[in-house]
């Protein structure tokens, strides 16, 4: 039997571990997978893809202007690899993907979603392109039921077009951890005398409640002087506003910008508490960071957004806060700093409550899907 050919088309990504994974994970024997990567710079994951011979192929792509080009040469591509499938990620991809396959007849046109009501609440001209990607596709996987309520209610997209399949994670890597690799970590970025820390891994986007983080912070330092906040994947739209409020809030020694760490599941095991606090319920799409952390042993802060409000419990498996509440957050983290025994119940509470959401159970999910 031939096998199934997907080639899948991501645009603005540079390293992405979940793509990785599904390259390694994918049946090889049923499906044959291509990569189509449309960014500014040639990616990362462009390379490791040739260095494990997996068919791929890099457009230069820089916005609006590229899109008759980028359109181009991914129509040229396709026609190369002829696939069964095509499936996919961000919004460039999508719209320029799609559109492309559904040009050369391809049956099977796949897309994950992976915003939420981010178009309706800050910018509503766009939702018009979430709408003409919806009619594009003939699937939609939706990661999370916080995405298929907005794809179903908010958009009006056929509930048979949608497939809920949550991320899925190499769970025992974020626990599997030499101490000399974070001891490696806290020396690069000059950590080893800082106690404790409190980590945040967002990138810097007003939604993401890091504003509020930054407030209740400053109350930690009455309590530990010595404290770090570290910030990790400090990059995006709003850096600027919140690199000023942290230059008015604290002082360069008690906070760490960190841009880009490739090592993310060393770089979990350098915090004491972690902190993740979206704005509203449905602004996350999924939230990868709330499955990260539990499956860390990290014990957490976290707001309901996304994937949260599927599996999060207030006690049971982290410490739960109202939206846009310093006073809240600060709270959290001083009862996680000061009662051991309970953070402790709640690390093993949180390895178990994470368990629906293993690499294989999601590769399983996916390869029904294209069959």
């Amino acid at each position: 039997m031939s096998k199934i050919k997907i080639t899948y088309i991501l645009s603005n990504i540079d390293k992405a571990i979940a793509f990785e994974w599904v390259a390694d994970k994918l049946n090889h024997d049923r499906f044959e997978l291509s990569f189509i990567l449309l960014n500014n710079k040639e990616p990362f994951l462009f390379n490791w893809l040739k260095e494990k011979k997996i068919e791929c192929y890099y457009i230069p792509h820089f916005g609006k202007k590229c899109y008759p080009i980028t359109f181009i040469k991914t129509l040229f591509f396709l026609l190369k690899i002829k696939p069964k499938i095509v499936h996919t990620h961000l919004l460039d991809a999508n719209l320029i993907g799609l559109l492309a396959a559904k040009v050369l007849g391809i049956k099977k046109r796949i897309y994950t979603r992976h915003h939420s009501t981010f178009h309706h609440e800050y910018f509503p001209k766009a939702i018009k392109w979430d709408k003409y990607t919806n009619f594009l596709a003939t699937d939609i996987v939706a990661i999370s039921e916080n995405v298929k309520q907005v794809l179903l209610h908010k958009e009006n997209v056929n509930h048979t077009k949608i497939h809920l399949i949550h991320h899925g994670f190499d769970l025992e890597k974020f626990s599997n951890i030499l101490p000399l690799e974070v001891e490696d970590l806290k020396q690069k970025y000059k950590l080893q005398n800082n106690a404790p820390i409190i980590g945040v891994i967002s990138r810097f986007i007003n939604w993401k409640g890091i504003q509020f983080i930054v407030s209740a912070f400053k109350q930690i330092l009455k309590n530990y002087p010595n404290a770090k906040l570290v910030l990790a994947n400090s990059t995006g739209p709003d850096k600027s506003e919140i690199d000023n409020i942290l230059q008015q809030e604290l002082t360069p020694h008690q906070y760490k910008n960190i841009a880009f760490e490739p090592n993310l599941f060393a770089l979990y095991q350098m915090f004491d508490v972690y902190v993740h606090v979206p704005i509203n319920k449905e602004i996350e799409a999924f939230g990868q960071t709330y499955v990260e952390a539990l499956a860390a042993g990290i014990p957490s802060v976290f707001t309901l957004s996304g994937v949260a409000s599927e599996f999060i419990e207030h006690y049971k498996n982290a410490l739960v806060v109202d939206y846009e509440n310093s006073n809240q957050i600060y709270n959290a983290i001083i009862e996680l700093l000061t009662d051991k025994t309970f953070a402790k119940k709640l690390i093993e509470n949180g390895k178990n409550s994470i368990k629906p959401f293993n690499l294989n159970l999601f590769i399983q999910k996916l390869e029904n899907l294209y069959e």
